[in-house]
């Protein structure tokens, strides 16, 4: 049985300028999602169907597209408990807990946020590129504690991803480093690519290779043998942080794998039981994508981080 579609009729308001976008203004959906329903034959101008997202466009021009129920999404709901830190028809932003996964992928096929999101959000994700999913716009490691936002709308995905892109989002990390850094704060530059030795790492490359990538840090706190870190990032690398500081001799405490956790600490995290790269995302800030507001979040740190932090002060 085919998927039902909804019908959306109007008028072009703004003048002149792309079809494609004024039709984004006027509908409310992505222009991505226009030119995918246009490519399918879907959207109508004064009765005749069109097909170039870029054609000029007069004011008033009556209009029709055909959207189809969105369909289901591969991944299955599950009822896992959400920290919800705020939430709207347009997107959502939690504070997930070290230990669970962002996304199904091989290995994780279920168990995920994107599963426990799907069962949060049942009945109000609008079809993201047509499929009823969560927009993942970006993610944090499985052991990572703290905020991220998900779009629940193509047009608050398509909004975010746009923000993200031109490194405009607001986002610092509290980390607790080996050592202590000299100069207490500074700024870390530094190509990020997947390594050529170990295809699960990431490594520092040679420019013109890999994403340029920036991180800001300052000293909050020096303990034992340790530092209490803020990073802030300029741009948003799969394991920025943890490459970053690693590379100039302050891996994150507990990091598995981009350094060494001197005997003496590790010794305080094996009677802790602290099994995760010590790293908490504990602000995020952006310009709200529909509603155009800036909105900003802050997370406390986990009481895992809060008592490791504790005993390294002792």
């Amino acid at each position: 049985m085919g998927l039902k579609s909804n019908i959306i009729e109007g008028r072009i308001g703004a003048p002149g300028g792309r079809l494609d976008k004024a039709l984004a203004d006027a509908s409310g959906l992505s222009r991505e999602r226009i030119k995918a329903l246009m490519g399918e034959g879907r959207v109508s101008l004064a009765g005749a169907p069109v097909s170039s997202g870029s054609a000029k466009v007069e004011p008033g021009a009556a209009f029709t597209i055909e959207v189809p129920e969105a369909a289901p999404a591969e991944a299955v709901a599950q009822d896992i408990p959400l920290s919800v830190v705020f939430e709207d028809e347009y997107l959502i932003v939690v504070d997930k807990p070290a230990g669970l996964v962002v996304h199904p992928a091989a290995g994780n096929l279920d168990g995920t946020l994107v599963n426990a999101l799907l069962h949060h959000c049942r009945g109000q994700l609008s079809g993201i590129g047509g499929v009823a999913r969560p927009g993942i716009v970006h993610r944090i490691d499985k052991d990572t504690s703290g905020l991220l936002v998900v779009a629940k709308t193509d047009k608050a995905h398509e909004g975010l991803a746009v923000q993200f892109a031109d490194h405009s989002i607001v986002r610092a990390y509290m980390a607790v480093v080996g050592g202590r850094p000299v100069p207490a704060a500074r700024t870390v530059t530094g190509s990020i690519a997947r390594s050529n030795h170990d295809r699960k790492k990431m490594a520092l490359v040679e420019d013109g290779r890999g994403k340029h990538a920036v991180t800001h840090f300052r000293t909050l706190e020096l303990m034992n043998g340790s530092t209490l870190i803020e990073c802030r990032l300029e741009t948003g690398r799969t394991h920025q942080v943890r490459v970053h500081m690693a590379s100039i001799g302050h891996a994150l405490l507990g990091d598995p794998v981009y350094g060494r956790t001197p005997s003496s600490l590790r010794a305080v995290l094996q009677r802790l039981d602290f099994r995760r790269q010590a790293l908490h995302a504990a602000e995020l800030g952006f310009v709200h994508p529909v509603k155009g507001e800036t909105v900003h979040f802050t997370s406390p740190l986990p009481d895992d981080m809060r008592t490791l932090i504790d005993e390294l002060r002792n």
